[in-house]
């Protein structure tokens, strides 16, 4: 019996749809999710844009069967885990060892941030369960109670690689015959505290972001979940139908450079590629897609740039970041891309960079800017780069 580790189900929801097909559909139609702040309340609402789920949370407790004073964060997880274990169909799956291990960086803050503003102005009028829930942990624990998994449950909170990072930490469990299945990814809600944060940093673009252009001035955030179900080879024998893809090769590294910028020399982003390629057995020049990090940030974007170019030199291939269309989604946006990555093999696609314009003087190779489909795309390289130089990449391979 090998230890390689499938994929059988996805989940997701962004600010371009509230499940797999609606996502697709924006993507395949160029619908980025960007716009006015709805939802948030901020001094910033009419100045930045923000890429929300478009729903409220009244809304989003109805699809997800939780209580509507849950936080955001928890909600959204819901919907997206819920999702990918349908999609997954895993007979006898009370009987198998399971895991959920998620990921976020903002807990139950947009409920913590609504009870100080009550608070402060009247003390009897703040709402105790609206910091409840404010831990990361919170979050995780809730969604693995409403899926009935209890075997291991664990957070996982590295910045914008944390969902990327609990993805390959399920399927290390999975590897050690220590579970079954693992349902991996993460979740993230927009608040005030991160929205002013990044633009304390100057790194939020005040028009859509243009990820990988010339002329790029800082990127988006956004809001959203998304989960992959991991299965043993054991499992996968009792399946219905032979699972899409593995996930063939994935790896962490820290270049420790600076508190929240990359490398200009991307070394942490070269040695997660290269870590994950060399787990795979994968050459750089059987990668079919690179789901860039991206962010469009002066910085992250040449750091991996850079990184890309000393390790595919002579072979570059086709790449594009899905930020363009979901923003920035934090936590979540290592879950969201792993769902973009198993989609893009699944069904052959290969996604656009939008609004791209002008290639980097630095670069020798510019994004793609149209959807393609029906292409033959076998190994799918995805990157989540976070603060303090904690870069992770993700490899799927077609089965």
């Amino acid at each position: 019996m090998s230890n390689r580790v499938y994929i059988t189900g996805v989940g997701i929801i962004s600010a371009i749809g509230n499940n797999v097909s609606e996502n697709l559909s924006a993507l395949e139609t160029g619908r980025a999710g960007m716009g006015e702040m709805n939802y948030l309340q901020s001094i910033h609402r009419e100045k930045i844009p923000v890429a929300e789920v478009k729903l409220d949370n009244e809304m989003l407790a109805v699809a997800s069967g939780l209580p509507a004073h849950f936080t955001r964060t928890a909600l959204l997880s819901a919907i997206a885990a819920q999702e990918a274990f349908s999609n997954a169909s895993i007979p006898g799956f009370t009987k198998l060892r399971s895991g959920f291990i998620s990921a976020n960086t903002v807990g139950g803050m947009d409920k913590t941030e609504n009870f100080f503003s009550d608070f402060l102005s009247k003390p009897a009028k703040g709402k105790l369960r609206n910091v409840v829930h404010h831990e990361c942990g919170a979050a995780t624990e809730i969604v693995a109670s409403l899926l009935g998994i209890k075997h291991h449950i664990a957070t996982i909170s590295t910045a914008c690689s944390s969902s990327a990072n609990a993805i390959f930490y399920g399927a290390r469990l999975i590897n050690q015959g220590m579970l079954d299945v693992v349902i991996a990814g993460g979740t993230d809600a927009l608040t005030k505290f991160t929205l002013n944060g990044f633009n304390t940093l100057m790194i939020l673009d005040n028009r859509y972001c243009q990820p990988f252009d010339e002329n790029r001035r800082g990127l988006n955030l956004g809001e959203g979940a998304g989960y992959i179900v991991m299965v043993s080879e054991k499992v996968a024998q009792t399946l219905p139908s032979i699972p899409v893809c593995t996930l063939s090769g994935y790896c962490n590294a820290n270049d420790a450079y600076h508190q929240t910028a990359s490398s200009p020399d991307g070394t942490g982003s070269y040695l997660a590629m290269k870590g994950a390629l060399e787990k795979s057995g994968i050459r750089a020049e059987e990668i079919d897609y690179i789901n860039l990090h991206g962010t469009g940030t002066q910085n992250n974007d040449i750091a991996e740039g850079t990184a890309i170019k000393l390790l595919f030199e002579g072979h570059y291939p086709p790449m594009s970041s899905t930020k363009s269309f979901t923003g920035h989604t934090l936590g979540a946006s290592g879950g969201v891309e792993a769902v973009y990555s198993v989609l893009s093999i699944q069904h052959g696609l290969i996604y656009p960079n939008l609004r791209f314009e002008t290639q980097m003087k630095e670069l020798p190779f510019t994004p793609v800017t149209t959807f393609k489909k029906n292409e033959a795309v076998q190994n799918v390289l995805s990157n989540s780069f976070g603060f303090g130089g904690n870069c992770s990449s993700l490899l799927f391979s077609k089965v």
